[in-house]
C-alpha cells in the first residue's frame, strides 16, 4: 500500500503539490473549502523559475501553449515617459523564458485536468490536523463532515491558514502592507501596445498585462489602511486614473464593475520557525505569503511543491525528506519574500514628491539590463532532479 497525503486548499499551490506528490507515487486527495471550483482571481505572470516547477509536473508546455510571452513593455510614469524597458528577449536568452502573462482560471484548470476527478473534494472544510500513532494523521473536517486519515497533510490554505494557526499560536499571523491592490479581466480585447507595463504615481501603481485571446488582466495598487472599501470601485479607480497615460483610462472603460476584485496586501512579515511540525507541511502562501511586487508568489508555492515531492520521492524516511524540504524552503522564500517588501517600498509606495523624483531619477539612469537582472536573481532557479521529473 503507497503512502496517502491530504492537501487542504485548491488553490495554485495545493493542487501542484497534489500533481508532484502523485508522481512520485503518493495516494492524493485535495480538500477545499469552497463548495466548487470558483477559478478567483484575474492574471499572473510566471517568471522562469515557476514555468520550470511546472515543466517539472508534466503541465508546463500547455500552460504555455495557454499564456503569452511577455517580451515588450516596462515601467512608466502617469504622463507616460518610460522609467525602464523591459527585453523579454533578452530575459528568455538568460533563463530560458520570458515572463509568461495567464489567466489564473487557465492555469488553476490545468493543474486540474492533471489529477483524477475522484481526487478532488470541494466543499469540505478542514478544522484540525491531529497526528495518530505511526506517523498517521486525522484531518477533521467539522461536526458534519467524516475525518480522512493520511500519511502527510499539505497545508496550502492560503494566508489565513488554520492549520498553520493550530501549529504556531505563537506567531503573529499576516500583517497588513500598507497597500489595497483592485483587479480585473477586461470584457474585451484590447489593442495594446505592449504586452505588459508597469506605472508607478505616488503611492499608486497601475499595470496590465496581455493575454493571447486580446483581453488584459490589469491591477491597481494604492497605498491605504487594511479595510478599506467602496460602494463603486470602478468609479473611484476611473477618478483617480482618469488622467493617466494610455491605455489605462481604456482599461477601466472595458471593464465591468461586478469584474473587479479588491483585495488588502498582507503577507507573513515575520518568518516561520518550521515550514514542518510532525507530519504536516506548510506551503506557498500558507508558508510564505509574501507582497506581489516581484510577483514571485505563486512562483515561490510552485517551488515548494517540486521540491517536495522530489524529497519525498522514493524516501524511506519520511520525516527526513520533510526535515530536508523545510531546509531548502525557508532560507530561500525568506529572503524572496524580504525583497518583495523591500521593492515595494521602494516603488509603489513611495509618495513623497522628492523622494518620487529621486526614484524616478534612479531608475531612468540605471544601466540597460538592471530590469532584466533583477528578475533573473531570483527567476534563475532549477528544480531538483528526482526520478519522475527526469522525463520532464
Amino acid at each position: 500500500m503507497g503512502h496517502t497525503v491530504v492537501v487542504v486548499g485548491a488553490g495554485i499551490g495545493g493542487l501542484a503539490a497534489a500533481v508532484g506528490l502523485r508522481r512520485v507515487g503518493w495516494e492524493v486527495t485535495v480538500v477545499d473549502r469552497s463548495p466548487v471550483h470558483a477559478d478567483a482571481g484575474a492574471g499572473i505572470s510566471l517568471a522562469a523559475n515557476g514555468l520550470r516547477s511546472l515543466d517539472a509536473l508534466g503541465v508546463g508546455a500547455a500552460v504555455r501553449a495557454a499564456g503569452r510571452g511577455q517580451y515588450t513593455g516596462g515601467t512608466r510614469t502617469p504622463g507616460g515617459s518610460w522609467l525602464t524597458r523591459m527585453d523579454g528577449a533578452a530575459l528568455e536568452r538568460a533563463v530560458g523564458s520570458p515572463l509568461l502573462g495567464i489567466p489564473r482560471s487557465a492555469l488553476h484548470r490545468l493543474l486540474r485536468a492533471a489529477l483524477p476527478p475522484e481526487a478532488l473534494r470541494p466543499g469540505v472544510t478542514v478544522t484540525a490536523a491531529t497526528p495518530l500513532r505511526r506517523g498517521r494523521v486525522r484531518v477533521d473536517t467539522g461536526p458534519e463532515g467524516e475525518p480522512l486519515e493520511a500519511d502527510l497533510v499539505v497545508a496550502a490554505d492560503g494566508i489565513g491558514s488554520r492549520l498553520r494557526t493550530a501549529l504556531h499560536p505563537s506567531h503573529p499571523g499576516p500583517v497588513h502592507s500598507g497597500s489595497t491592490v483592485l483587479r480585473a479581466v477586461t470584457a474585451r480585447p484590447m489593442d495594446l501596445r505592449t504586452d505588459f507595463e508597469l506605472t508607478w504615481g505616488r503611492g499608486a501603481e497601475f499595470g496590465h498585462i496581455a493575454f493571447p485571446d486580446g483581453r488584459a488582466e490589469w491591477h491597481a495598487v494604492l497605498n491605504a489602511p487594511a479595510g478599506v472599501r467602496h460602494s463603486d470601485p470602478l468609479d473611484v479607480l476611473r477618478r483617480r486614473f482618469g488622467d493617466w497615460h494610455d491605455p489605462i483610462p481604456e482599461l477601466l472603460a472595458a471593464t465591468r464593475p461586478e469584474d473587479v476584485l479588491h483585495h488588502d496586501v498582507a503577507e507573513l512579515a515575520t518568518p516561520l520557525p518550521s515550514f514542518v511540525a510532525g507530519r504536516v507541511v506548510l506551503l506557498g502562501d500558507a508558508a510564505h505569503a509574501m507582497t506581489p511586487n516581484l510577483g514571485q508568489g505563486a512562483c515561490q508555492a510552485l517551488e515548494d511543491a517540486v521540491v517536495l515531492a522530489a524529497r519525498l520521492d522514493g524516501a524511506a524516511d519520511v520525516d527526513a525528506a520533510l526535515a530536508r524540504y523545510d531546509a531548502e524552503r525557508r532560507p530561500r522564500t525568506t529572503a524572496v519574500a524580504t525583497a518583495a517588501r523591500r521593492a515595494g517600498r521602494m516603488g509603489q509606495q513611495v509618495s513623497h514628491p522628492v523622494a518620487v523624483a529621486l526614484r524616478n531619477s534612479l531608475l531612468r539612469l540605471a544601466p540597460s539590463g538592471v530590469a532584466v537582472r533583477a528578475i533573473v536573481r531570483h527567476a534563475a532557479w532549477t528544480p531538483p532532479l528526482t526520478r519522475a521529473f527526469a522525463d520532464e
